[in-house]
């Protein structure tokens, strides 16, 4: 409740800050290359990645750079599997954005799904609760129109960290953030009735500010390869595993 509690003492400043960083924030632009393809030999394996301008890859020059390739590229090595990978994101999706997004169809069938939103619906200021909601339909729509049996939401970095954000607007942010992680922790085992693939994946110990890029609030390829590394090794050793275990293991 602290970033709560910062916003109504300090509101007017934060907002000042806010404001002063939206006109003032580079504007990058996404990577160019591919966003779907084929990695690795052996049993496929289809993996979509869906979000917003992280999941996009922006502060890295070519997706070869960025999050979903060098992640199916790992994940073709650990599982030693085919995998078949898309991409569906944009810069400033919030959850909703992102939810009507793929409602639009263009997704292809996947067996596990990696959503990466957020960031974007603390900036706008979207009620959690609300946000929850449209990341579980979100859920709901990949299982029911892509297939997917695993679905992992990665959780928010810690925003105090971007070079970009200062004080005290960073310290509202990453408490905004960690607020963030731990209902998406709580709605994800909350909805393991509903969707048992569903899981909050942290993402915490990742960011440092050397490893963001140029604009100071996206991250560079250094850091995308360790949060590609984070996702595939989740995926080979926690989600797999299971599909293979016997019947109430």
């Amino acid at each position: 409740m602290l970033d709560l509690a910062a916003k109504l003492v300090l509101g007017p400043l934060l907002y000042a800050q806010a404001r002063r960083l939206r006109a003032t924030a580079l504007d990058l632009p996404e990577p160019h290359g591919p966003r779907s393809g084929v990695e690795g030999s052996g049993a496929p394996l289809s993996v979509l990645v869906a979000g917003d301008s992280s999941a996009a890859g922006v502060g890295a020059r070519t997706q070869d750079e960025a999050l979903a390739l060098p992640m199916a590229r790992q994940l073709a090595a650990l599982a030693r599997r085919q995998v078949r990978w898309q991409l569906i994101a944009q810069t400033g999706f919030t959850s909703e954005a992102l939810l009507h997004e793929l409602m639009l169809g263009h997704a292809r069938p996947a067996q596990i799904a990696v959503v990466i939103v957020g960031v974007n619906d603390i900036t706008r200021e979207v009620p959690l609760a609300y946000a929850l909601r449209k990341r579980a339909e979100i859920a709901g729509w990949l299982r029911a129109h892509v297939g997917a049996r695993a679905l992992l939401y990665a959780g928010l970095p810690e925003m105090e960290r971007f070079p970009a954000v200062r004080q005290p607007l960073a310290f509202y942010a990453g408490q905004a953030a960690r607020r963030n992680n731990r209902a998406q922790a709580r709605w994800a085992r909350q909805m393991q009735s509903i969707h048992p693939g569903l899981r909050h994946l942290p993402m915490d110990n990742l960011t440092r500010p050397e490893l963001m890029s140029e604009d100071g609030f996206h991250p560079a390829p250094a850091l995308y390869a360790r949060v590609a590394q984070r996702l595939a090794e989740a995926i080979a050793t926690e989600v797999l595993p299971q599909w293979s275990a016997p019947a109430g293991s």
